[in-house]
């Protein structure tokens, strides 16, 4: 299964700037739908597509594994 670390970027780049970022502003800069942004941070196995990935990529300034990582599934 793939694992979005979506909320954890968040947390960092909330913490290194000192301000909140929320969903609208993150959408607002990506061009990403918020809904699909919810989704990615709290919907368990969610798919999405790899431009998605490639503008959280730029917009946080970070290579691919670092905004989704591979786990064993649970089953």
């Amino acid at each position: 299964m793939i694992r979005f670390r979506l909320k954890e970027l968040i947390a960092d780049k909330e913490f290194n700037e000192n301000r909140r970022i929320t969903f609208d502003e993150l959408s607002k800069s990506t061009g990403i739908h918020r809904t699909t942004l919810s989704k990615i941070a709290n919907q368990k196995g969610y798919n999405t597509t790899t431009d998605v990935l490639d503008k959280l990529c730029v917009y946080f300034g970070v290579e691919l594994d670092k905004v989704a990582s591979h786990t064993a599934d649970e089953s």
